[in-house]
């Protein structure tokens, strides 16, 4: 990629939302990259606020604040989903491009007010799918692009963690107001978004069931989705909150007719993991290299390919329409499979 060169002209960043994601993934990742610098964070917790390392960033409690702030040029929203609409469009009226993370919304309805505020202000939206800016899955989806793994059939997905209800002084993600659900709308919205880019196809069709089995909270701790893709193919989701973060549990599977791809520890906010394929006739497992320079933080390539769409005036590669249809997808999936029964 051509982006920003030494003492070119690069994105100012402003972080909305200073959690864990924020500060453990999106502030190091624009630290770090070529086109992109920080300039705010914003937090109505100042103590939130002060707990992130980052020199030379104005530091903000009011979203007014940060967007009257002119060195600020794009926002990442990293705060509970219930609030992201709202700040898309005030971000939008400011003139700020925005970043913002998954699920964009919690209503189809939500995803289109952030749409037609963006598209009224003339500014760049993107949904942060970091997951398809891992190196792997990048790779991935070259090889069936270039026809390796033959004719695809069935794609699967496990992506699961341990998430307790005291997991974090306020764990909005299992609040029903704050989230809109538990690990089905937090967990599934990167599979679904990851297996359309791998695959270069569209769900078709989504059905979901879900449970409540070892958390006592209001909301599901796991999730089975299933569906087909236009092109035929069948993808599987499972999703969780209630697997323990010991057992194999972040892997990505794809049945191909001459090939079979096994991605394992790829899915997730970090580098690393392994790819593999295993031939159809022989049997024999290949391992393909992901080199340094190529296996940085999805976060990181995430943030570059934004701001460098941003800087050469190009749209964002994926239209934000498709993200409204998935938000649709999973709503009515998810409502559809809502009768799940109660902890024990």
């Amino acid at each position: 990629m051509s982006g920003a060169k030494p003492g070119g002209h690069t994105l100012g960043w402003a972080v909305v939302g200073c959690g864990l994601v924020a500060r453990d993934y999106v502030i190091p990742a624009l630290q770090g990259a070529r086109n992109a610098r920080l300039v705010a964070l914003c937090d109505p917790d100042a103590e939130a606020l002060m707990r992130i390392q980052a020199d030379d960033v104005v530091r903000h409690t009011a979203l007014d604040a940060a967007l009257a702030d002119r060195s600020v040029e794009a926002v990442y929203i990293a705060t509970p989903n219930h609030l992201h609409a709202a700040m898309t469009e005030a971000c939008a009226a400011a003139g700020k491009h925005v970043l913002c993370e998954k699920p964009m919304a919690i209503t189809a309805q939500d995803g289109l007010r952030m749409l037609s505020a963006c598209r009224r202000a003339g500014v760049h939206y993107a949904t942060a799918f970091d997951q398809r800016h891992h190196a792997a899955h990048r790779k991935l989806r070259t090889l069936v692009k270039e026809g390796v793994l033959g004719t695809i059939t069935q794609a699967r997905i496990h992506y699961a963690c341990w998430l307790p209800a005291d997991w974090a002084p306020n764990n909005w993600r299992i609040d029903p107001e704050q989230a809109g659900g538990g690990a089905m709308i937090d967990l599934a919205p990167h599979g679904l978004d990851l297996l359309e880019v791998v695959l270069g196809d569209e769900w078709q069709s989504l059905v979901a069931m879900t449970q409540r089995r070892v958390h006592d909270y209001a909301v599901d701790d796991g999730a089975v989705l299933m569906g087909q893709f236009r092109g035929g193919a069948l993808g599987v989701l499972q999703v969780a909150y209630n697997c323990p973060d010991a057992y194999p549990r972040r892997t990505l599977e794809l049945i191909g007719t001459r090939a079979r791809a096994l991605a394992y520890k790829t899915m997730g906010q970090t580098p690393g993991g392994t790819l593999s394929l295993t031939d159809a006739t022989t049997g024999e497992e290949t391992w393909l290299p992901l080199s340094p320079d190529e296996d940085q933080s999805p976060f990181r390539n995430q943030v570059e390919a934004f701001s460098e769409c941003v800087l050469e005036g190009r749209p964002q590669p994926f239209a934000p329409e498709r993200d409204v249809r998935l938000v649709g997808l999973l709503s009515v999936a998810l409502h559809a499979g809502k009768a799940f029964p109660p902890c024990h």
